[in-house]
C-alpha cells in the first residue's frame, strides 16, 4: 500500500491529518505469513512503535483481506490485536499504553485510538459489524474498562423477529476522557470533551455531554461544568 493510500484510508477511518499525516510508517514483514501481504494487508509501524512477537503472530492466524493496522506506540505490553474479518482498520497513535489491554476489530470496522492514552490495565476495545471506536487524545481508562460496539450476540423480539441490541454501532470518545474502573460504553455512544464516567458505570446508546460527570447504569448526569486533571492534588 503506498503510504498517500495508507495515509487517506486512516484519516478517513477517523484519524487526524496530523496523527496519519507526519508519521515515516515502516511496514512490517517478519513473523508474518506470505500470504497476509498477496491478500494486500498491511501491518505498518512508526519509528520506535512495537508489538509483542505473539501479537503479531496472532494476525496471521486466520485469512483476511485488505486489513490495515498502523501503530505509533510502543506497545509492549498490549495482550492481543486480532481482526475478525475483511477490510478492518486499526490506528494507535503516539504514547498510548495499554497494559494487558485486548483489542479486536471485524470486517468492515475501525478503531482508532489517537493517543495520548492511559489504560492501567486490562482494556477492552472492541469494534465488529462495520462498527467503529474513535478515541480523540488525552484518555485516562482505569483498569477493567470495556468499549464495544457490539453486544456479539442476537438479542431479538420474540414475536416480530425485530432485533433488539446494538448491531455495528459507532462509538466517538471525544478529547480528554477520564473512563473510570469497570466502565462500560457500548452502542451508538457520544462522550464529549472533558467529561468523566464514574466508576462501574453504563453508558449504552447515549450522548454524554461535554465537561460532565455520569454515572449509573445507564449513565446519568450527576455533575456538570467540570474539568480534570492526571494529577492527583488537592
Amino acid at each position: 500500500m503506498p503510504t498517500s493510500a495508507l495515509r487517506a484510508r486512516l484519516r478517513a477511518a477517523g484519524v487526524e491529518p496530523d496523527g496519519a499525516g507526519t508519521t515515516d510508517w515502516q511496514v512490517v514483514t517478519d513473523g508474518l505469513p506470505g500470504w497476509w501481504h498477496d491478500l494486500g494487508n498491511v501491518l505498518a509501524l512508526a519509528p520506535g512503535a512495537h508489538l509483542p512477537d505473539h501479537v503479531v503472530a496472532s494476525l496471521g492466524l486466520y485469512p483476511v483481506r485488505d486489513v490495515l493496522i498502523a501503530i505509533a506506540s510502543p506497545l509492549e505490553w498490549l495482550s492481543s490485536l486480532l481482526v475478525g474479518g475483511d477490510g478492518a482498520t486499526v490506528f494507535v497513535g503516539q504514547d498510548c499504553k495499554l497494559t494487558a489491554g485486548e483489542i479486536y476489530c471485524g470486517a468492515g470496522s475501525s478503531v482508532v485510538l489517537s493517543g495520548p492514552l492511559v489504560a492501567t490495565r486490562s482494556a477492552i476495545v472492541d469494534a465488529r459489524n462495520g462498527g467503529s471506536v474513535v478515541a480523540g487524545p488525552d484518555q485516562l481508562w482505569a483498569a477493567d474498562v470495556y468499549v464495544a460496539t457490539d453486544d456479539m450476540h442476537r438479542l431479538e423480539d420474540l414475536a416480530t423477529g425485530e432485533r433488539l441490541n446494538p448491531f455495528g454501532a459507532h462509538i466517538r470518545l471525544g478529547a480528554h476522557v477520564w473512563l473510570g474502573r469497570d466502565a462500560v460504553v457500548t452502542g451508538h455512544a457520544e462522550i464529549g470533551e472533558g467529561s468523566v464516567v464514574g466508576m462501574r458505570s453504563v453508558v449504552r446508546g447515549q450522548k454524554v455531554p461535554p465537561h460532565t460527570v455520569v454515572a449509573g447504569w445507564p449513565a446519568r448526569v450527576v455533575r456538570e461544568g467540570v474539568t480534570w486533571s492526571h494529577d492527583d492534588v488537592p
